[in-house]
């Protein structure tokens, strides 16, 4: 028997009706495009500057914003995806193509921080010449278009996927004030190492930032408990609702990458009363854990034999009793 309160089934149905939000999408559409298309055309700019320049900054900025498009091309597919309603064959719907989304844009974000790494020991081994008056110019430029394109993402809703897709324009930023110190000195010094040296700077926090957006969407796949939430409360808080003896098989999981989901079984003392205590429990995990995707198993005799069994909190006298 698997149960959900009327409110919670009826409150799902009046989500799943309202249908996709035209106006919304459509404004989510304009700002990833209109951001596309600026990083796009940014990017031919500093591969040629770069080439032209002999430097590894402009150069290592300009395949960061290849990779840009990428992440802003799969991050407006993903939007889209995210909209679709439920089907028979995708029934919780594809709101974590906005989580894969994010996985793939990290994992982008590690294969170019290798690439910086490695061309930049080359350099530091044998110095190239930079032409430091075009670097700074190109470089003062990018800064501007980076600026520009994080600006318009920061206009879009803060989802995992938005996240990842400002993230790589926020590490470009820093990629352009890296190649603005680089020509500066160039132009005032003649130093060419400073040109590798910074692009090393900036691929230690492209690598902390890319990594924690990794660690995050892996997380969601894995469907691991949700980090703002505690598995041990969530078990304790269930087995303290009046009506409620213990509880097993307890999951929680991320729907998506801003939304949970739980379902346990729970021993329950007077079955007559299971709806009231139903109702409670989903109260609790709407209002204390903001849980709303919730199902819970009610079990008032022994369970099955060999079945799995997660404990969260020790059964009373009388439950122990019943369950012997």
């Amino acid at each position: 028997m698997c149960a959900r309160t009327s409110k919670h089934s009826s409150m799902h149905r009046h989500e799943h009706s309202r249908g996709p939000r035209p106006g919304f999408e459509a404004r989510e559409r304009r700002i990833y495009a209109a951001a596309l298309a600026l990083t796009a055309a940014f990017a031919v700019v500093e591969a040629i500057g770069g080439w032209w320049a002999g430097s590894l900054a402009l150069l290592s900025d300009a395949g960061h914003m290849v990779t840009d498009v990428a992440a802003l091309s799969i991050a407006l597919l993903a939007q889209r995806l995210a909209q679709r309603p439920p089907s028979r064959r995708a029934s919780y719907g594809y709101a974590r193509a906005e989580v894969l989304a994010a996985f793939i844009n990290a994992l982008a974000l590690l294969a170019l921080v290798v690439f910086i790494v490695i061309e930049a020991v080359r350099r530091l081994l044998v110095p190239q010449p930079v032409a430091g008056g075009l670097l700074l110019g190109v470089a003062c430029a990018g800064l501007l278009a980076n600026l520009g394109t994080a600006w318009i993402l920061s206009r879009a809703e803060g989802s995992l996927n938005q996240r990842g897709a400002l993230l790589h324009v926020m590490s470009d930023v820093l990629g352009s004030a890296a190649a603005i110190v680089a020509g500066a000195v160039i132009v005032a010094t003649g130093w060419a190492p400073i040109d590798p040296i910074l692009s090393l700077a900036v691929s230690v926090l492209i690598l902390r930032s890319s990594w924690r957006l990794l660690t995050e969407s892996t997380g969601v796949l894995m469907e691991r408990v949700p980090a703002h939430l505690s598995y041990e409360d969530i078990g304790r808080a269930l087995a303290r609702v009046p009506g409620i003896a213990a509880v097993h098989d307890l999951h929680v999981w991320h729907m998506s990458s801003d939304r949970a989901a739980l379902s346990a079984h729970v021993l329950i003392n007077e079955p007559d009363e299971w709806p009231q205590t139903l109702a409670a429990a989903q109260r609790l995990l709407a209002q204390r854990f903001g849980i709303d995707h919730v199902t819970i198993q009610p079990d008032w005799r022994t369970p099955v034999p060999g079945k799995r069994v997660i404990p969260v909190a020790p059964l009373s006298p009388d439950a122990s009793r019943n369950m012997h």
